[in-house]
């Protein structure tokens, strides 16, 4: 590992952390690959990191973190179990990091912040597209922990006087997984609860590989998304069918995606390469 970039990526047999650290390896970094169920995985460690003795031991001279272990959903699972696994998860992490003297911590954060796609009761948006300013107003448990967990690198990256990026990201998706995922709900007026949103997981993981070599001081919270949104309609007629009443800041041709990439360009020259459009 002597003279490369060293990270630890949690959650690294899931289908974000297994792209994140095949990217980093790709790119040169040495990877210490983590999770608690490594499924088959030769290059990834089965670590149990609700276990803080587990994540101090594991999560140690590194440069930097990617913390993507989590719950991925609320549906399917006790709401209870969510909240309880995530932030345990994240307080674990934090304190492992902080313990082992690394200042540089990245976050996959969640495009449910804004309290979509999972709220009980209806969301108000202020503005389209949305961007980093507007307010997150989480509901669900999943977006709570989301929310939360973004609270506590706040409060680490103030403690220790460390830097970080919290990744917000809609629906991830692959060429295997988009028609058999998407093509069923995007027909449906759930949709919209998604913003037709997603973002193609090489997109996600060249976005935590970016993150990795930028030098962004203090926590940096911004969305990334494909260029696109997910449906064949569109753009401006999915908003005057669903979404009449909010304000549109920017032309949408197209088929334009609902959430700016623009803070992600700026700071880490992120631009989208994929569109399911190309699978």
């Amino acid at each position: 590992m002597a003279g490369r970039k060293h990270v630890v990526v949690t959650g690294a047999a899931g289908l974000l952390g297994r792209h994140v650290a095949g990217a980093y390896r790709q790119a040169g970094f040495a990877v210490t690959a983590l999770d608690h169920e490594p499924r088959g995985l030769e290059d990834v460690i089965g670590a149990d990191l609700m276990d803080p003795d587990v994540a101090r031991r594991h999560i140690a001279d590194a440069d930097l973190v990617a913390h993507i272990a989590s719950i991925p959903r609320p549906v399917g699972y006790d709401a209870g179990q969510v909240f309880q696994t995530n932030m345990t998860l994240m307080f674990n992490v934090l304190a492992a990091t902080e313990a082992a003297g690394i200042s540089r911590l990245l976050f996959a954060s969640s495009f449910s912040v804004l309290g979509l796609p999972f709220a009980p009761r209806p969301v108000e948006l202020n503005y389209l597209p949305v961007d980093e300013h507007h307010p997150a107003q989480p509901q669900d448990v999943y977006a709570v922990t989301k929310w939360l967990g973004e609270e506590m690198v706040d409060a680490w990256t103030r403690r220790i006087g460390g830097s970080a990026i919290s990744l917000r990201m809609p629906w991830i998706q692959t060429p295997e997984s988009f028609m058999f995922e998407v093509a069923k709900r995007r027909l449906t007026e759930e949709a919209a609860l998604d913003l037709w949103a997603y973002i193609d997981a090489r997109d996600a993981a060249r976005a935590f590989l970016l993150a990795a070599n930028a030098q962004t001081p203090g926590h940096e919270r911004f969305f990334i998304s494909a260029g696109d949104s997910y449906s064949e309609t569109p753009t401006a007629d999915l908003l005057a069918a669903r979404y009449p009443g909010t304000q549109v800041r920017t032309s949408l041709e197209g088929h334009a995606g609902l959430l700016s990439n623009d803070r992600a360009k700026h700071l880490i020259d992120f631009v989208p390469r994929y569109s399911w459009r190309d699978y």
